[in-house]
């Protein structure tokens, strides 16, 4: 049986990706001497504002994230987080801890003049949505996570040793180039890779790690990432960033999402779910349902980690419409 308070959702589902928009208005955010966040706005300018946060960390965001949203209901906040994307410098890992970004959120919702919004997050997203909402919960309509990860060494070992377990080549060929000796300690490998000198061994790490995720990512395969400037780029911001967080535990103390996750109490939330996520497996949504009364958890069959499986999708646009059709935001609710 399901459990306490999650439903589940076959294969079939109705809810479509919203058309494609453009920003209406998009800046660039100095928080620091060193850092700049990218951020845009689209949808409606004085509808009910909601923040997308991205996953990776260091992934940035895209355009199809704006198609998770009514327009003509919601104001679309999207930013890119510190060190991914759009945002300056791409890949730097100084000065870039989950209680910085935090503070950007603070840095943006103020700059954008928005009292209350909703916080939409994913994979490293939905771990960022937490720790913001946990120390802003006075500024948050509703939560919703896909995909929960928490940033627990636990978590961390089974992306690097325990994925295999479902997908050997990918696993085999992370481990390619990687002395016998080092193998139990990936993350130590890869972050002596990835931070060291030697510019050609850094961009090789990288294509590894992102290639080992992309191959992980999705129920069913789908081709691999293309090669080029601006592929190898992100791959490197991603992978850098990746393993900053890993190696610091994402910055947080032990289950510190866990344990103050009573700081959410009545603030309406949703995590939508893939039954088959490997990269972050259902029983850390279950933990987090379990402990968070209230909060609904989605499990979505035939899905697995990606904001993109088309029954994912679904979950999440549902979810969306769902808070759009309760009425209680009111039709200019923070503007």
């Amino acid at each position: 049986m399901p459990a306490r308070g999650a439903q589940t959702k076959p294969m079939a589902a109705v809810s479509l990706p919203y058309p494609p928009i453009e920003p209406l208005r998009s800046g660039m955010l100095a928080v620091d001497a060193l850092h700049t966040l990218y951020w845009e706005e689209s949808g409606n300018p004085h509808g009910v504002p909601v923040v997308l946060l991205h996953g990776g960390p260091g992934s940035g965001t895209t355009p199809q994230h704006r198609q998770f949203f009514d327009p003509a209901f919601y104001r679309i906040v999207l930013f890119d987080q510190r060190g991914a994307g759009r945002s300056t410098p791409m890949g730097e890992t100084r000065d870039n801890t989950t209680a910085l970004l935090v503070a950007d959120m603070e840095r943006l919702r103020m700059l954008l003049e928005i009292d209350h919004w909703l916080v939409f997050g994913g994979s490293w997203g939905s771990t960022l949505a937490l720790a913001y909402a946990q120390a802003h919960a006075q500024h948050c309509r509703a939560i919703v996570l896909r995909g929960v990860f928490l940033c627990t060494p636990a978590e961390i070992d089974w992306f690097l040793h325990g994925m295999g377990h479902f997908f050997p080549q990918a696993q085999a060929d992370l481990l390619e180039g990687i002395d016998a000796s080092e193998r139990h300690a990936l993350l130590r490998a890869y972050s002596r890779r990835l931070f060291g000198d030697d510019a050609a061994r850094r961009l090789q790490a990288a294509r590894a790690w992102n290639r080992y995720e992309s191959r992980c990512l999705h129920l069913l395969p789908h081709a691999d990432e293309p090669q080029d400037a601006e592929a190898d780029a992100h791959a490197l911001a991603v992978a850098r960033l990746e393993a900053h967080y890993f190696l610091h535990a994402g910055f947080l103390e032990p289950d510190q999402l866990l344990r103050d996750v009573g700081r959410l109490h009545g603030i309406p939330a949703t995590i939508v779910q893939g039954r088959y996520d490997v990269i972050c497996p259902p029983i850390t949504a279950w933990r987090l349902q379990q402990a968070w009364p209230g909060c609904q958890l989605q499990l979505v069959d035939a899905a697995g980690h990606s904001a993109f499986d088309p029954g994912i999708q679904a979950a999440l646009i549902g979810a969306m419409d769902r808070y759009r059709d309760l009425g209680h935001f009111g039709p200019a609710a923070g503007a």
